[in-house]
């Protein structure tokens, strides 16, 4: 475990300083400063916070950081920090780790802990049940608020929670859910069945994602866990969905920008790092660049007659991406909160496009007289024709297309940028040098 004895670290910081800088920040504060150390400095940090402190630590830090320490610490102190963990933060630190290092860690755990552990791996990587805590207090129906209140005073640090309490039948079904304040308020003689609440559960197979919505959207402490009979397993409390929901945003708006999430602190992570995050994206976005080039290469002879046509190529590409980048983004997160559904796909293609078409005649009313005295009012007219419906063409692929992936099981976020770039980029062309035909008859 962390102790004051550690071997220099070349180029580290006046240790002592830095012992008392650390000690004078609360733990969020810890985790941020670990978050922006290079992975040597950081594990010499990490030895510096007392025992009790580290513990705290560790458990706030990331993953692939946790992984990190992992690796820097000696075996009994990874051991006995792992050992301390509770079962739902253990579970995606052995998914970041070597499958010979999670093996000897969980062999180190007791019996119990062992089991409760190797329950939630057993759920898939981004389910509820993975997720969820195994340590959850219930109380039986049928027993009075004063005996209830006794259980829970027994409980103690033995589980996750006893602000929320599911209260189980036979067989552990969850017939009703207690609040800790209304065991407080209620008469001591009343039973418990009578002060409690409906509940509200998500299945252990549902999506983490779809599961933290129920708690954020319900404002509930924790939401009980449960399999395919109601039967009690775990609970998911506001905190783990809170993070399933951070780590969820930070994976759309890297998607959705044309690169893939860090997964940890931005200032940990390796120039090879972000290069890797970005380069495939990269590639595709280029391979579908090479459709907008064909295109080009079609309408050559259009081109050679009117020039002109040329220096607006650019700014037509720009606006239909922008459009529609700014309508994915828009359903992508209506989406992530639950404010559209896939039946909604009419209604909020109906809803764009109408904006689409607004906000083309807009910019194609202010853009009209620029155009003209640069390049004539035929071509003036081409591109603001031409805005019209590429910006109503932008924005109906733009809401349709998350919609869309999102019904068929897709990540929107992961077709969102390159398809909807190649998308307009093309078709915004076609329509242009079309437009240009009939208009210019050329």
């Amino acid at each position: 475990m962390p102790h004051p004895e550690h071997p220099e670290h070349p180029g580290s910081p006046d240790l002592p300083s830095l012992q008392a800088r650390l000690a004078a920040l609360d733990v969020p504060d810890v985790v941020d400063e670990l978050g922006r150390m290079g992975r040597g400095d950081r594990a010499v940090a990490f030895r510096l916070l007392p025992k009790g402190r580290a513990f705290e630590v560790f458990e706030d830090l990331d993953p692939a950081l946790q992984r990190e320490l992992v690796a820097a610490l000696r075996d009994e102190a990874t051991a006995e920090i792992f050992a301390e963990l509770d079962p739902d933060d253990r579970a995606p630190l052995l998914d970041e780790l070597p499958a010979g290092v999670a093996t000897k860690l969980l062999a180190g755990l007791t019996p119990r802990e062992r089991a409760a552990t190797t329950v939630l791996l057993g759920y898939p990587e981004d389910s509820a049940g993975r997720r969820m805590s195994p340590q959850v207090a219930a109380l039986p129906s049928g027993v009075t608020v004063a005996e209830a209140l006794d259980r829970l005073r027994g409980l103690g640090d033995e589980v996750e929670t006893i602000y929320s309490v599911p209260v189980v039948g036979p067989g552990r079904r969850v017939d009703g859910v207690v609040s800790l304040r209304r065991l407080l308020l209620s008469d001591p003689d009343a039973r418990v069945d009578d002060v409690m609440s409906e509940p509200t559960t998500v299945r252990a197979t549902d999506d983490q994602e779809d599961a933290a919505n129920v708690v954020r959207d319900g404002g509930y402490v924790g939401v009980p866990v449960v399999d395919d009979e109601d039967r009690l397993l775990g609970i998911l409390t506001v905190d783990d969905a809170m993070r399933v929901l951070e780590a969820e945003d930070d994976e759309d708006s890297a998607r959705v920008g044309g690169s893939e999430p860090l997964r940890r602190p931005y200032l940990s992570v390796s120039v090879l790092g972000l290069v890797r995050t970005r380069i495939v994206w990269l590639f595709a976005l280029i391979v579908a660049a090479t459709l907008t080039v064909g295109v080009q290469s079609h309408f050559e002879a259009e081109l050679d007659a009117v020039v002109a046509l040329a220096l607006f190529i650019p700014l037509l590409i720009g606006t239909g991406g922008n459009a529609g980048s700014q309508a994915a983004t828009t359903v992508v997160r209506a989406m992530a909160v639950g404010d559209v559904r896939p039946i909604d796909l009419a209604r909020v293609v109906g809803r764009e496009l109408l904006t689409g078409l607004l906000l083309g005649l807009t910019l194609a009313l202010v853009g009209f007289g620029p155009a003209a005295l640069v390049a004539g009012t035929d071509i003036a007219a081409v591109l603001a024709l031409t805005v019209v419906c590429v910006c109503a063409l932008a924005t109906t692929v733009g809401s349709t297309v998350p919609m869309v992936a999102r019904r068929v099981g897709i990540d929107p976020a992961i077709v969102s940028a390159p398809f909807i770039s190649t998308f307009v980029d093309t078709t915004g062309l076609i329509i242009y040098f079309s437009v240009a035909k009939a208009i210019l008859g050329i």
